[in-house]
């Protein structure tokens, strides 16, 4: 009852954060009250969330990191790495999608899961691969997330619809600034994952992991090509928010493309 209850109260505080950031948005900057009250919420629902992974997550010979647990614990990243950069940058827009998500996440979660599957409880010596692929995930989720953003906000000011929604956003070069920041962070995660994997894992290219590695291969090469294009050539605008949506399917097929194929449909 005390579990159900921890979920409910923090489904609520996600989407009374929400609200205060949409208020905070559609004010155009202005209210600080309104963005202390969004942040305040959001953290309370972050911490909330949590404690929820902890619970269900965390059991006696490793992770439960079965497709609803992985989820969920990738929406409480974005959550958090969203409130986190709200601090230093102007991340409003994000926040009035990314927490919903986490709300949507956690129900979904405690509805449907965890899936009891083998494979899901992984050994403690994998933790360091775990946690660095689901951060990447979630650094790159974001960063997906906003460049559907910047691909809006750069259509609607090429056909010189500059009002509306578009006029309360951050300038394109501040918009596009942030996202080669995002970038940069979750391929430094990526690039750590498949490290960490290379050493933990017997057989990165066995049979069950074959379609996994070589699409997070693929992901990491497309973000590597974006990166070095941007430094060199200065990629950026159209071309980086293609490479950008690119790179994040092949991981989204990557992660929870092969979660779902195994543990919903194969049950292995």
């Amino acid at each position: 009852m005390e579990h159900a209850t921890l979920i409910l109260a923090t489904i609520v505080l996600y989407l009374l954060a929400a609200l205060s950031f949409t208020l905070r948005v559609l004010r155009e900057g202005e209210g600080t009250l309104v963005l202390r009250a969004g942040m305040g919420l959001g953290l309370l629902a972050v911490l909330g969330h949590g404690a929820v992974l902890y619970a269900t997550t965390l059991v006696a010979d490793g992770l439960q990191m079965g497709f609803f647990n992985a989820g969920s614990l990738v929406a409480w990243l974005m959550a958090a790495l969203v409130l986190l950069a709200a601090l230093r940058m102007p991340v409003e827009n994000l926040a009035v999608v990314v927490l919903p998500i986490g709300a949507v996440a956690l129900a979904i979660s405690a509805l449907f899961g965890p899936v009891e599957v083998g494979e899901a409880r992984i050994h403690m010596g994998l933790k360091a691969h775990v946690l660095s692929s689901v951060l990447a995930y979630s650094v790159l989720s974001i960063a997906a997330l906003q460049s559907v953003v910047l691909a809006w906000q750069d259509y609607r000011l090429r056909h010189r619809q500059p009002g509306g929604l578009v006029r309360l956003l951050p300038p394109l070069r501040v918009m596009e600034v942030m996202l080669f920041r995002m970038l940069w962070l979750g391929f430094a995660m990526l690039s750590l994952a498949l490290a960490t994997g290379v050493v933990f894992l017997e057989d990165i290219f066995g049979q069950h992991l074959v379609h996994k590695t070589t699409l997070s291969i693929a992901a990491w090469l497309v973000f590597a090509v974006l990166l070095f294009g941007h430094w060199q050539y200065g990629w950026r605008g159209r071309t980086a928010i293609r490479w950008t949506l690119g790179g994040f399917f092949a991981l989204m097929l990557a992660y929870f493309g092969t979660k779902l194929v195994l543990e919903l449909i194969l049950g292995r």
